[in-house]
């Protein structure tokens, strides 16, 4: 009978070290609990349930990866909320249940999913912002999906940003604005939204004959209020003659909203603004705010789909968009 210390001597890893990468415990870093867990299998060591689970990749667990980041909303995103919600009544449904996955105990995202023995991963809203974390999740061949940011070799389930950026400026023109302001979410984080939507953006200035103007874009440092507040305040300071302003999210809308309070100006007849997300709070805002409602049923709906599929070992797409429905309430006005 083979024994935790008879593949210690063999690996020249020490008994406990033995035992947690066995029972699945610990913070043993992926690589030295795989290569414990392979001398094992080799030497005919027989593992309890815990190790077995780890090895069969059966425990009908589905980790989720959902950190505020910067947001300072948790739970409360108008979209994030809504997808994790349905994705757990549809992962629930086939059977499965759902564990939270952090960075917060001195291991990756990865060596946790690895910790948790889960048999897929949902990655939502990560914390960090260097996509080569998620390379061991691609090389592993875990089942996996992505609901917010584009990583090559992990199924995406997206809104169409793009469409969304172009929706925007085009309506602005239609209304008679020629001098449009962007105003973005960090660009420097995980999530590719707000390059998407000002890609779509300048797509649609481009289509009419407008030029971009790069005095009437400006990035706040963070996805919350006060930071927009901040960044839209440098940009007025140094322009003043723009009629309208798309910003990548309504959080960021409502920091132009304070602004514009703040400094005496009215909208939408000073400036005309379109967030993006239908937040609950737009209906409290004056004037009620137009924007884009993102899919998040379908979007989660997908997911869950894509997700039992990888399962089950059928192929799935790479990225699949969903339309942001255009919601247009009072904060546009109409040049003539």
């Amino acid at each position: 009978m083979v024994t935790i210390y008879d593949i210690a001597k063999k690996t020249g890893f020490s008994a406990p070290t033995v035992s947690k990468a066995l029972n699945g415990t610990g913070t043993l870093n992926s690589g030295t609990r795989q290569k414990i867990i392979q001398i094992a299998d080799e030497m005919g060591y027989k593992p309890n349930i815990s190790a077995r689970t780890l090895s069969t990749r059966k425990s009908n667990l589905i980790g989720v990866i959902y950190d505020d980041t910067g947001m300072n909303r948790g739970f409360a995103h108008p979209l994030f909320s809504v997808v994790l919600n349905r994705f757990r009544e549809q992962i629930e449904f086939a059977g499965y249940d759902l564990v939270f996955l952090s960075r917060h105990f001195q291991m990756s995202y990865y060596e946790h999913s690895q910790y948790r023995s889960v048999d897929g991963v949902i990655i939502i809203n990560p914390a960090t912002g260097d996509k080569s974390e998620f390379d061991e999740f691609i090389e592993s061949g875990m089942p996996r999906v992505s609901t917010n940011s584009l990583f090559d070799g992990i199924c995406t389930i997206i809104s169409d940003n793009e469409k969304g950026g172009y929706v925007a400026a085009e309506h602005f023109i239609k209304k008679g604005h020629k001098k449009i302001a962007f105003l973005s979410a960090p660009r420097n984080g995980i999530s590719t939204a707000p390059q998407e939507r000002l890609a779509g953006f300048k797509k649609a200035l481009t289509d009419y004959n407008i030029p971009f103007d790069e005095e009437l874009f400006v990035e706040s440092r963070f996805w919350d209020k006060q930071g927009a507040y901040e960044a839209f305040g440098k940009l007025y300071e140094r322009r003043k003659d723009f009629t309208a302003v798309f910003c990548a999210t309504d959080l960021l809308a409502f920091g132009v909203y304070e602004y514009a309070e703040k400094a005496g100006l009215k909208l939408p007849e000073d400036i005309s603004i379109i967030g993006f997300d239908d937040d609950a709070a737009d209906a409290l805002m004056s004037p009620h705010l137009t924007t884009f409602r993102q899919d998040a049923l379908r979007i989660a709906d997908i997911a869950s789909e894509m997700m039992l599929n990888q399962i089950a070992g059928l192929p799935v797409p790479d990225i699949v968009r969903c339309e942001a429905e255009f919601i247009e309430r009072q904060s546009v006005k109409e040049i003539k």
